[in-house]
């Protein structure tokens, strides 16, 4: 028997929740980052201050956007970039 590989193909590709800049409200932003990341609160501020960071990795286009939308709510810049693919032989 043969072994075969298929590729699926989904509709959502991963995207990156990425912070460009903390703006003037850091300890807001950090409060974001701890909801969205789990960490706990001097880690969230260490990755607030140490700009860009990467937030999250893989999630969703949905989740990236509402991260995306919270982070910019509380004065940060932040952007969402799409994953490239893996390169399938």
């Amino acid at each position: 028997m043969a072994d075969e590989y298929f590729l699926l193909v989904c509709d959502d590709a991963p995207h990156d929740v990425v912070l460009t800049d903390a703006g003037v409200r850091v300890m807001d932003v950090v409060q974001v980052v701890r909801r969205l990341t789990g960490l706990s609160l001097w880690r969230s501020k260490v990755l607030a201050t140490q700009v860009p960071a990467v937030l999250l990795a893989a999630v969703p286009e949905k989740d990236a956007a509402a991260a995306v939308s919270a982070l910019r709510d509380a004065g940060a810049r932040a952007e969402t970039r799409e994953r490239p693919e893996p390169d399938v032989p």
